[in-house]
């Protein structure tokens, strides 16, 4: 087949997907993709939590520093904000230092970077990109999915499959989750405000 033929017979198998649950078939399942990513912990956790995935993670240390959200500086919480790494990555050290190395990374806040490689086919790909990206999602591992759906399409060079992915968001929005929780904060206020009308 030739590049425009198999293009079109990729985009009849996908069909007209309406929203990010319509998933494609398990053709997908063919093309696998391995990443190798360094985010903060909090992120590894989320994507961690992905079930049809392979994934393998470095214990979780002080040797790849931590994150600082855009936030807290202006908030004027910098410094405490690094007194508190400072002290996590001490008593890490501490703990390691006494021989109990199981126990060490719960010594560490949750910005501190985990390095882990994440296994999985183009049909996961798709699912986690979608959910991960979305605006509401959280910074960090928004940052780590829209990647990973760039490096779909210009690393391992699978246009076809990284267009397939159409609800992937790549937009920058600030606050990213303020907007939905603000959206919760109205759902739970509205049946106490139904109540007290009666």
């Amino acid at each position: 087949m030739s590049a425009p033929e198999r293009a079109r017979a990729l985009l009849a198998y996908v069909g007209d997907r309406t929203n990010r649950r319509h998933k494609p078939g398990r053709a997908f399942e063919r093309t696998s993709y391995r990443f190798d990513v360094l985010c903060d912990y909090g992120a590894f956790r989320d994507l961690q939590r992905h079930r049809l995935l392979t994934v393998e993670w470095q214990p979780l240390s002080a040797d790849h520093g931590f994150e600082t959200p855009g936030e807290v500086e202006p908030a004027g919480a910098l410094q405490d904000w690094n007194r508190v790494m400072a002290a996590g990555a001490e008593l890490h050290e501490a703990i390691r230092e006494a021989g109990l190395d199981e126990a060490t990374q719960y010594a560490l806040p949750m910005a501190y970077r985990v390095r882990f490689y994440m296994e999985m086919n183009a049909r996961e790909a798709m699912h986690l990109i979608e959910l991960r990206t979305t605006p509401q999602g959280h910074p960090a591992y928004r940052r780590v999915a829209q990647r990973m759906h760039r490096l779909i399409d210009e690393q391992a060079g699978h246009r076809a499959i990284a267009d397939a992915m159409r609800f992937a968001d790549h937009s920058r929005v600030d606050l990213e989750r303020l907007e939905a929780e603000r959206r919760n904060e109205r759902r739970r206020e509205a049946p106490r405000s139904a109540d007290h009308t009666g």
